[in-house]
């Protein structure tokens, strides 16, 4: 990875990756603030849960059933290009919503298809710009970036929920989409004449082929997925994650609701408890640079994963008078995130194969995500029913319990000396019969 970067000159690497990570920046931003539109537009035209959990489970669906694919093409593709075609056809997609909304024809239908699409196609783009990232900047500068990377989705978190709230109450829905149309084009434009280095692809990354030719998909699939069920600790912080997200995805989901029918609050509401996550991302990045987390990386992880957990437990139980309490607790959960992330996302990038990055993030996603659409389906009826409280109490007694469980597990707690070796004879080195 550093030698691919240090071909860029010592220097060089930076003014063309900035300029790319600039204009992703933009996008980010364009992406937020039309997601936080079409939210509180679903909320303030039908109140329901059940409808927010539906919107939610658009945006998983694609993730969970692209992603082993994705990452597949990611390793395989020239990655420049997916992250270009992605970015103009959410840009394009857009622009159609723009259009449905101009001329008074939205409906919740739209909406749900659009978020749909667009996560369909940032289930490419994700993995595309993770794995060329390792390539594009020197080794030894890979942290500050990651860093730089929590500090903006801390600042996009803060700026972009009351940005959009001002935006809906002075202009109408179709010119707040506009906006992403022209940040989705800032962000293809660096890529038109700035290259993407691609990663070297090795024997192991491109599964069997048996002399037939080139390797085919579906078997550079089955080499991703041999990769990551032959790590035992990787594995268990998958189904750590799927259960985490099984309960926390609906809690989060169902913000607006909880923040409109449980405090009484409106769009400024809403907007200010989300950018006080937001708040909490970048201290908390901030505060990893500074301290740097324990010895184990993978103890820092466990660490965070429990705060949240009492972040949420804190946002679940506040009486309807105590707001700036569940703000507050908003802040500590969002403080927790890179503390939680941000340790395991490096042991990930230090120890997983450059040409297997793409498919090794989307598979984790997808693994992680799996129990989401269930959860999201009960999650409406119940909410509309008992209310959305319980969801944020029994997610963050989950984070605590998980986390408890991470640290005295053996597999999980020596995840960053990587890769364990494979015995003689395993799925990784017999020949599939």
């Amino acid at each position: 990875m550093q030698q691919v970067a240090e071909r860029w000159g010592e220097t060089a690497w930076k003014g063309r990756f900035f300029t790319i990570w600039l204009g992703q920046a933009a996008s980010l931003l364009g992406s937020s603030l039309v997601h936080f539109a079409l939210i509180w537009w679903l909320t303030s035209t039908t109140g329901s849960a059940t409808v927010l959990a539906l919107s939610t489970l658009a945006a998983l669906l694609p993730h969970i059933l692209l992603s082993p694919f994705a990452g597949a093409v990611v390793d395989r593709s020239n990655r420049r290009f997916v992250m270009m075609v992605a970015d103009g056809l959410i840009a394009v997609l857009t622009l159609g919503l723009v259009w449905v909304f101009a001329a008074g024809l939205a409906q919740v239908w739209h909406v749900y298809a659009v978020l749909f699409a667009r996560s369909a196609l940032g289930a490419f783009h994700w993995p595309a710009m993770a794995a060329s990232t390792s390539l594009m900047v020197p080794e030894k500068s890979l942290s500050r970036v990651a860093g730089l990377n929590q500090a903006l989705q801390g600042a996009v978190g803060i700026v972009a929920p009351p940005l959009g709230a001002l935006m809906l109450a002075v202009l109408p829905m179709h010119q707040v989409l506009a906006i992403d149309v022209v940040t989705a084009l800032m962000a293809v434009l660096p890529l038109l004449f700035i290259r993407v280095p691609q990663p070297v692809r090795s024997v192991q990354s491109r599964g069997q082929s048996h002399g037939r030719g080139q390797i085919s998909l579906i078997q550079d699939v089955r080499a991703g997925l041999r990769y990551v069920f032959t790590w035992p600790g990787l594995c268990i912080v998958c189904v750590m994650a799927a259960v985490i997200n099984c309960v926390v995805n609906p809690a989060f989901s169902l913000l607006p609701i909880l923040v409109t029918q449980h405090f009484g609050g409106q769009a400024m509401e809403l907007g200010w408890i989300n950018a006080a996550y937001g708040v909490g991302v970048i201290a908390g990045g901030l505060a990893l640079s500074a301290w740097g987390g324990f010895k184990r990386r993978i103890v820092t992880s466990m660490f965070g994963l429990a705060c949240m957990g009492a972040g949420m437990i804190v946002i679940g139980a506040m009486p309807v008078t105590l707001f700036f309490i569940a703000v507050a607790g908003m802040t500590v959960a969002g403080a927790m995130h890179p503390i939680t992330n941000g340790p395991l996302f490096a042991v990930l990038q230090s120890t997983v194969a450059p040409d297997m990055q793409g498919r090794v993030m989307s598979l984790l996603n997808a693994l992680a995500t799996a129990t989401s659409p269930l959860s999201l389906l009960a999650a409406g009826p119940l909410s509309d029913a008992f209310g959305v409280q319980g969801w944020y109490v029994v997610g963050g007694i989950l984070c605590i319990a998980l986390a408890a469980t991470g640290y005295l597990t053996p597999a999980v707690a020596n995840l960053e000396q990587g890769r364990p070796p494979l015995p003689l004879f395993s799925s990784e080195v017999r020949p599939n019969l």
